[in-house]
């Protein structure tokens, strides 16, 4: 097809919420590198039981759970089957001082 994109292009999501606060602040942009390895510690994008949720993927002892920054939130336990969609290679904001780079 012609002028797609492909699986593996970077693509940007706006962050919805407070769960990720105070690195990622509701209504900010991120840039997500499907292709990027997910690694202990990554800010993923993961498809799991219906949702798609951003969070910090953690692994400790082969246990895999999603963290969020927030400690108001809590953590979630991933179990087979889900699908993380890409890791969080860039922040984006209105000024130059609220861009950052990851990974």
């Amino acid at each position: 097809m012609s002028g797609s994109c492909s699986e593996l292009e970077p693509y940007a999501l706006r962050v919805l919420g407070d769960s990720m606060a105070p690195e990622f602040w509701d209504g900010c942009i991120i840039i997500i590198d499907p292709g990027s390895p997910a690694r202990d510690g990554a800010y993923v994008i993961v498809d799991y039981k219906g949702e798609c949720i951003f969070s910090q993927l953690r692994i400790e002892s082969g246990r895999h759970y999603l963290k969020p920054l927030n400690t108001s939130h809590t953590s979630v336990d991933l179990v087979e089957p889900y699908t993380v969609r890409g890791v969080v290679i860039q922040r984006a904001g209105r000024r130059r001082a609220e861009h950052k780079h990851y990974g």
